[in-house]
């Protein structure tokens, strides 16, 4: 009967080690959850929301990613707006990207609001950075809540070794589950 039972439980404890070795890896190198904090996402992100970001996806303009931010010790949610290459330019609300007009329903205004027309204020990528283009290796980040979001336009481009990762879930606290347009 000993035998049987140290059996069982060198059975339970190789089971959990390798359960843990499979969570341990898709952390490290898959995915990883994480916690929105504060308002810049507003609508598309409320604050507290959880989501789970991919690792290994390949950025593109207007995905959600989290990266480390540049001028803190904390890790920013943010949509791409410019890739390498890109030129943008924010006239009187009309995102320009290359030259061609981008809609932007995710930006909203937000009750409570401070009064003002625009959503955005006007820009140009030179304006901001200094640069015509997003450089390689740079991505350039706005939040949708453009009046309450640190974003590019405060701390430049973000580096791509700065990307944890694309956001590909939004869990809320009480398990339902929607995927980010």
């Amino acid at each position: 009967m000993e035998k049987t039972v140290k059996s069982e439980l060198f059975s339970w404890i190789q089971s959990l080690l390798f359960a843990s070795a499979i969570v341990f890896i898709c952390y490290q190198f898959l995915f990883v959850p994480t916690k929105v904090q504060g308002e810049s996402m507003l609508p598309t992100f409320e604050d507290n929301n959880r989501v789970i970001v991919s690792k290994v996806s390949m950025i593109d303009r207007f995905d959600l990613i989290v990266f480390h931010a540049p001028n803190a010790t904390d890790k920013y949610i943010k949509r791409v707006i410019g890739v390498p290459g890109d030129r943008i330019e924010m006239i009187e609300d009309i995102l320009y990207v290359n030259g061609s007009v981008y809609d932007e329903p995710y930006a909203k205004r937000i009750d409570g609001d401070p009064i003002t027309d625009r959503i955005t204020g006007d820009f140009t990528l030179a304006e901001i950075t200094g640069q015509e283009e997003v450089p390689e290796g740079a991505f350039f980040v706005l939040g949708d809540h453009r009046l309450k979001s640190n974003d590019s336009r405060y701390f430049g481009f973000i580096s791509e070794d700065a990307v944890i990762g694309e956001v590909k879930l939004r869990i809320y606290p009480f398990t339902e589950i929607s995927i980010p347009k």
